[in-house]
C-alpha cells in the first residue's frame, strides 16, 4: 500500500516545468541571427511537466530553471510571462560575457508547444519579436507520442561549442527555417515533417557551428549515433550542444527510450 504522506517528485525537483527545444535552437543568439538575410527565424521550445530528474549540462536548460527555482519557489508569479522571461534573462545574464538565449527562460515559463520568431533588427535579437504558442491537448498528447528521448551523455567539462563557427546566411536562413518547419509540423500532426526539420536542424549545426558534434572532450561519436537514428527512423536531433539528450521522432517504440508529458495551459 503506498504511504500518502512518502514524497512526490516534485518536492525533490521542484514544481517548475522542464523544457525541451527542437528545431531552430541557436537561432535565439543575436551572434546567430545577425546573419539571416531573410527576416525572423524560428525555434521550438516544449513545456514538459516534470516527471523525475533530468540530467545537468544535457541542453534542458537546468541551471535556468534551478534559478527560476531559487527566484520563485514552485511555483511563477501570477504576473505578465513576457516580463518574467525578461526577469529571469537579467538574473541569469548578468556579468555574463557569453549570454545564454532566452529561449532557455520562455522554455520554462510559458506553457505548451512554442513558436519563437528572432529578429535581428528587433531588440538586437535578444528576444523573439513573436511567440506563437499551441495550448491544444490533442496536438500535445500526439506529440508525446511521437517523440521519443534517449540519454547520451553530459557536456564534458573543457567543452564548448563556440570554437569553429562557419556563419553564412544561407545556413542561418535553413537554421531559422527549420523552426518554423518544426512547428508546423507538430500543429499538423505530420510525422515526416517533424523529423524532416529535426535533421534539417542537425544538419545546419554541423555546418554553422561544427564543434556542437565534433570537440575533443567529447567521448561519444555523436554524428555516427546520429546517423544511425536518422537512417532508421524518420528523424533525429540532440537537445543541445555536445549531445545530452538525443530526440527521436517516430510513430514506433525505439528501444531504450522514454517519453514525457507536455504541460498545457488545461492543465
Amino acid at each position: 500500500m503506498v504511504n500518502e504522506q512518502q514524497l512526490k517528485i516534485t518536492d525533490v525537483v521542484g514544481r517548475l516545468q522542464y523544457r525541451i527545444a527542437l528545431a531552430g535552437g541557436w537561432i535565439d543568439q543575436p551572434f546567430m541571427s545577425k546573419h539571416n538575410p531573410s527576416g525572423p527565424g524560428s525555434m521550438v521550445v516544449v513545456a514538459v511537466i516534470p516527471e523525475f530528474r533530468f540530467m545537468d549540462r544535457a541542453g534542458i536548460c537546468g541551471s535556468t530553471r534551478t534559478l527560476a527555482l531559487d527566484l520563485w519557489g514552485g511555483d511563477l508569479p501570477d504576473e505578465d510571462p513576457e516580463k518574467l522571461v525578461r526577469r529571469l534573462y537579467e538574473a541569469e545574464n548578468k556579468d555574463n560575457p557569453d549570454p545564454s538565449g532566452s529561449q532557455d527562460m520562455i522554455g520554462i515559463i510559458y506553457p505548451g508547444i512554442n513558436r519563437l520568431d528572432y529578429d535581428y533588427a528587433y531588440e538586437g535579437g535578444y528576444f523573439p519579436k513573436h511567440i506563437e504558442s499551441n495550448n491544444d491537448p490533442q496536438i500535445a498528447r500526439w506529440l508525446e507520442s511521437s517523440l521519443h528521448i534517449l540519454p547520451v551523455n553530459t557536456r564534458p567539462e573543457g567543452y564548448s561549442p563556440l570554437g569553429r563557427q562557419n556563419f553564412t546566411g544561407e545556413w542561418v536562413a535553413r537554421l531559422g527555417q527549420s523552426g518554423k518547419d518544426c512547428f508546423n509540423a507538430i500543429v499538423n500532426r505530420d510525422i515526416d515533417a517533424l523529423g524532416a526539420s529535426m535533421n534539417e536542424c542537425m544538419k545546419c549545426w554541423h555546418t554553422l557551428m561544427p564543434d556542437i558534434l565534433e570537440h575533443p572532450t567529447l567521448k561519444v561519436d555523436l554524428v555516427s549515433l546520429l546517423e544511425y537514428y536518422q537512417a532508421n527512423y524518420v528523424g533525429a536531433m540532440y537537445s543541445g550542444c555536445g549531445g545530452g539528450y538525443l530526440y527521436v521522432a517516430s510513430e514506433q517504440k525505439v528501444p531504450g527510450a522514454f517519453q514525457v508529458k507536455v504541460r498545457t495551459v488545461s492543465k
